[in-house]
């Protein structure tokens, strides 16, 4: 009866886990739809025919990453292919996050409202390229410093 009721247990907890997990995870493609990154990167580069193919990679790359984050999955590589991928997948991961982030800045019109406070007549573009620049040079501080947690 013991172990019936731990096993009882395990499949609440399981489900729960998964439950919120499908949440967060639905809450998370929502806001990046929302915010309407995926589809002003097709229209900047002219390939809103292929909104569709773009969401899809989004999700199943966040499934992908998730199932190899929760489950430790070790793929056995040389050192200089991990090195060519973490690379990739860092450019990949910091160009996502900066147009997420500039996309929801714009969609929360903070950047008009930012040069409205200031009143900032003309420049802004180099405003956003300075703060950019910045994010990059200091994510690459942080990097080559190996300051990032393991």
């Amino acid at each position: 009866v013991g172990c019936e009721i731990m096993i009882i247990k395990y499949i609440v907890m399981a489900l729960t886990a998964f439950g919120g997990g499908a949440v967060i995870s639905a809450a998370v493609f929502a806001l990046i739809a929302s915010t309407g990154v995926i589809t002003r990167m097709a229209g900047k580069t002219h390939t809103a025919k292929h909104v569709r193919t773009y969401e899809t990679a989004v999700v199943i790359g966040g499934i992908l990453w998730n199932v190899i984050w929760v489950f430790s999955v070790r793929i056995p590589l040389k050192a200089e292919i991990y090195q060519s991928l973490q690379f990739v997948m860092s450019l990949a991961q910091g160009i996502f996050v900066g147009c997420l982030a500039v996309s929801l800045a714009e969609a929360l019109n903070a950047t008009a409202i930012f040069a409205r406070r200031v009143k900032l007549k003309v420049g802004l573009s180099f405003v956003i390229l300075a703060v950019a620049v910045g994010k990059v040079l200091a994510s690459v501080i942080q990097f080559t410093n190996n300051w990032v947690k393991k």
